[in-house]
Formats: C-alpha cells, sequence, structure tokens
C-alpha cells in the first residue's frame, strides 16, 4: 500500500471528511482491521483565506509548496490538495516535489466522462466558479461546464466561507443551493458538480434527483485506487 500524502485544512471540516472516508475505503477493500497509510500536513485555513481574497495566490503556492515538500520527506508516495480552490495553484505545488500530485479537477473529468456527462453544472467558491484553472481542466477533456448567475454566485461563496467551513449547517442555505442546482438543470446541465470541499457537508444526493458529483469523495476513491496500485 503506497502512503498518501494530504495538504488539509481549507477548511479542517472538510479535511476530516478526508481523513475518514480514505480509511473506510482501504477498509471496504482490504477488509479485517486495515486502514490508510496517510500523511496530513493542515495548514492554517484563516492565513490561507486571506491571502485568497488579496489575490495572492504566489504566497498561498509558497506555504503549499512548502506543505508538499515536508509531506514527500516524511514518506509520502503522492499529494492529494484537499480542496477545489487551491489546484489553481497545483501546476506550481507539483513542480516543486518530485512525487506525484493526484488533481482533483482529473479525478472528477475522469467520472464525467465514464458517465458520458457532457454539460455539468458547477457550484464551489467564487475563484472556482469564474477563474479559469478549474474549468479549463474540464473544458479540455470535453466537458462544457455551465455557472450561476453573478447573484447566485455571490450566494454560493459567501455560504461556503462564512456556514460549512466553520461547521455551520443551514437548512435555508441548503435550499438555496437546491434553487440554484435546479436553475442549472434548467439551462442544460446533466448534473451539477459539487466542486469545494466543504459542499457535501451541505448538500447530498438524500436532497435531490439531479446528478450530484462530490469532488471530495472522487477525489477520496481516486487516492484509495492510487494507494492500492501496483
Amino acid at each position: 500500500m503506497k502512503t498518501i500524502g494530504i495538504i488539509g485544512g481549507m477548511s479542517w471540516e472538510s479535511t476530516q471528511t478526508y481523513y475518514a472516508q480514505i480509511n473506510r475505503g482501504i477498509n471496504r477493500a482490504l477488509g479485517g482491521l486495515h486502514s490508510a497509510r496517510l500523511l496530513l500536513y493542515s495548514v492554517d485555513f484563516a492565513e490561507i483565506e486571506a491571502l485568497q481574497h488579496k489575490g495572492e495566490w504566489q504566497a498561498t503556492a509558497d506555504i503549499l509548496i512548502q506543505a508538499a515538500r515536508t509531506l514527500e520527506m516524511a514518506g509520502a508516495d503522492f499529494l492529494l490538495i484537499a480542496t477545489n480552490t487551491m489546484h489553481k495553484v497545483a501546476a506550481d505545488v507539483g513542480a516543486h516535489v518530485t512525487i506525484p500530485l493526484l488533481h482533483i479537477a482529473d479525478a472528477t473529468a475522469a467520472v464525467l466522462q465514464q458517465a458520458q456527462v457532457r454539460r455539468i453544472g458547477l457550484l464551489g467558491t467564487a475563484f472556482t466558479m469564474e477563474q479559469a484553472f478549474y474549468r479549463e481542466r474540464l473544458e479540455a477533456q470535453g466537458i462544457e461546464v455551465l455557472i450561476p448567475n453573478a447573484d447566485e454566485r455571490a450566494d454560493v461563496h459567501r455560504i461556503i466561507y462564512q456556514q460549512p467551513c466553520r461547521g455551520e449547517i443551514r437548512d435555508d442555505s441548503r435550499q438555496r443551493y437546491l434553487s440554484i442546482i435546479y436553475n442549472l438543470v434548467a439551462a442544460g446541465a446533466e448534473g451539477v458538480i459539487l466542486g469545494c470541499t466543504e459542499i457535501g457537508l451541505l448538500i447530498s444526493a438524500e436532497h435531490t434527483s439531479v446528478p450530484l458529483y462530490d469532488t471530495t469523495l472522487i477525489h477520496v476513491e481516486a487516492a484509495v485506487n492510487q494507494a492500492l496500485r501496483d
């Protein structure tokens, strides 16, 4: 079994989902008392969040590069960045280590391609929805990406940072997300990517018949498969 290196803490609320689900995935595959070999470097999200909103992405990259190098030196065989937004600097982080970085958008694109989805809605932070780094990664693999309108994007972004990132789950926010999801479907989306690792804390398949693609769970499954691959 390979050792998984996780750069987490963005936020720790979703990082604990990574930890639990990776261990459950390894146990399902191997049985008994098996669990994952993993290393976790958890950053201080307040520092990252402030730099994000100032647009100081190189400074955020420097923090993640340090984390990645630390994990590699500690014995990780490959890396996960346990957040969608910070994949904006994934190429920079990956260039500073010799071990592979398992990209969350690539893992998601593979699942969408397997499901033969060609037009998908995307929810995430404003950075993930509006900037090119994430959408273009999917579009390069033949998947058209739809995003909510400006007011909806502002609500999706605000709710992420003010509620699930702080451990707060509210039904009115869930209903707002569902309304936005239905609008994306009405615009032609065949399903919706939960493109922030906190969104899966708020909404899941039990809340809607619309196909949802939770990037946290997709990333986890790809990591488990990579860890168990010879």
